[in-house]
């Protein structure tokens, strides 16, 4: 099994999922812009190197976690980048959440090299307290053999892997996945605001809605009501978790798959403009549940006031 591993971007994600591999005797060398991340691997008994190409040049299996689709092309692309460094057969593995086009055209310019390099994409769910504790779960997208070559650094990071199908496939699970938890999300914080404006507890709310048919896993376990859950991001002012950010950049991809897909998804279009509008008031860096916090009118979204305002019997504009 694969034993030497190179680790490209230790954040609030890749660094605890690097710091795993390290506990379970895994040889890590890792590579981010932010001293303090390299720092945090060192303490926890990985190497560092300089560069992504440094930490891939050796590695069995070479682990980028980067936040945008500009950033792993970035990664892999040069003279000095992943694919220039990576020694023959290695495997390349992305778990950055992205177009599905971008783990495709680096699979496609790994291959042209015919050095044996072989890619999968593997976005995560679990959010960082997944991270921390080893249990996210892997949706993977590639070939299935070299999963099965792969499937112990999977294990010692999280708890399930699923095989989603060919390359990019786990970016498409990722993306429709990421689409309905924004639903989900924004649909739990009006149905808590609603109840906690008419006098209810929101944790007696919570509980009774828990055992209904409105239950879901935000209701579940990450309440974004501050009082409700301990140990959660509206339990610490909302730092930490899953950023606001991040999410909308899931949303817009998802909305961009939609379109070119010419699927219609107006729910998944409204939470985005509901993301955008929380965004634009500064909450960017501030977990995605804090959402429960905008207040906000549909005349304040432009692209969706409009639909308010149609004649009767006519589609809405999404």
């Amino acid at each position: 099994m694969a034993r030497k591993i190179a680790f490209i971007g230790l954040g609030n994600m890749g660094g605890p999922m690097a710091a795993n591999l390290v506990r379970k005797g895994f040889d890590v060398t890792g590579f981010d812009i932010f001293q303090e991340a390299l720092a945090r691997l060192a303490q926890a008994g990985g190497k560092t190197a300089g560069s992504a190409g440094e930490a891939a040049r050796g590695a069995d299996v070479v682990i980028t976690m980067l936040p945008t689709g500009e950033h792993v092309h970035a990664a892999y692309a040069g003279e000095k980048g992943i694919l220039a460094m990576a020694h023959d057969a290695a495997v390349l593995v992305d778990c950055s959440t992205v177009a599905p086009d971008v783990p495709r055209n680096i699979a496609e310019a790994a291959a042209a090299q015919g050095r044996g390099l072989a890619m999968l994409d593997a976005p995560v769910s679990g959010g960082t307290s997944g991270a921390a504790a080893g249990t996210l779960t892997f949706i993977v997208g590639g070939e299935a053999g070299v999963l099965e070559k792969t499937r112990g650094v999977f294990d010692a990071m999280g708890r399930k892997v699923f095989h989603a199908g060919a390359i990019g496939a786990g970016q498409l699970v990722k993306l429709c996945n990421n689409m309905l938890l924004g639903v989900l999300t924004i649909g739990t914080c009006e149905a808590l605001r609603l109840g906690i404006k008419n006098g209810l507890d929101p944790k007696v709310l919570t509980e009774i809605m828990c055992q209904s048919s409105g239950q879901n896993v935000v209701l579940q376990t990450y309440s974004p009501c501050p009082g409700v859950m301990e140990n959660v991001p509206s339990a610490r002012g909302y730092a930490g978790g899953f950023a606001t950010d991040l999410m909308l950049k899931d949303l817009r991809l998802a909305s961009d798959l939609a379109q070119q897909s010419e699927v219609r998804a107006p729910l998944g279009q409204i939470v985005k403009a509901l993301y955008e509008l929380h965004q634009s008031r500064g909450s960017g860096p501030l977990d995605h549940s804090s959402v429960f916090n905008l207040s906000a009118t549909l005349d304040e979204l432009p692209s969706l006031a409009s639909n308010q305002r149609r004649p009767a019997g006519t589609a809405p504009v999404i």
